[in-house]
């Protein structure tokens, strides 16, 4: 059975590397008919980037508007206080370990980490 469902884990705290990659791919994957399904997991130091820089934050909206969902770690928002922040973006802050650990057991689930 092959992979309909990708998930990107972002953890990368560069802007160039945010934009040339997850925001860039993730931004048409759904339109295209690349995948089924997609959801951006914004861990680490790239919830201080999304937190912070506007570019990034319109990006996030472009691909929330093409279907992709997002969440990000809470445990690190709350480190880095964005936390409320990333939820007026409309990213869900979960523990993020759980959906990765599933995504990585099931075979749907393709997961590209960034």
């Amino acid at each position: 059975m092959p992979k309909t469902k990708l998930l990107i884990v972002w953890t990368n705290g560069d802007k160039e590397v945010a934009m040339k990659l997850p925001l860039l791919y993730g931004s048409v994957i759904l339109e295209r008919e690349y995948w089924e399904e997609a959801h951006l997991m914004i861990w680490g130091p790239s919830i201080k980037l999304a937190a912070s820089d506007s570019e990034i934050q319109e990006r996030l909206k472009s691909m929330q508007d093409s279907g992709v969902t997002m969440s990000s770690c809470i445990v690190c928002s709350d480190d880095y206080e964005v936390t409320e922040t990333l939820e007026g973006l409309g990213i869900e802050n979960t523990h993020t370990g759980e959906m990765l650990t599933e995504c990585l057991k099931d075979d749907e689930w393709a997961v590209m980490t960034v």
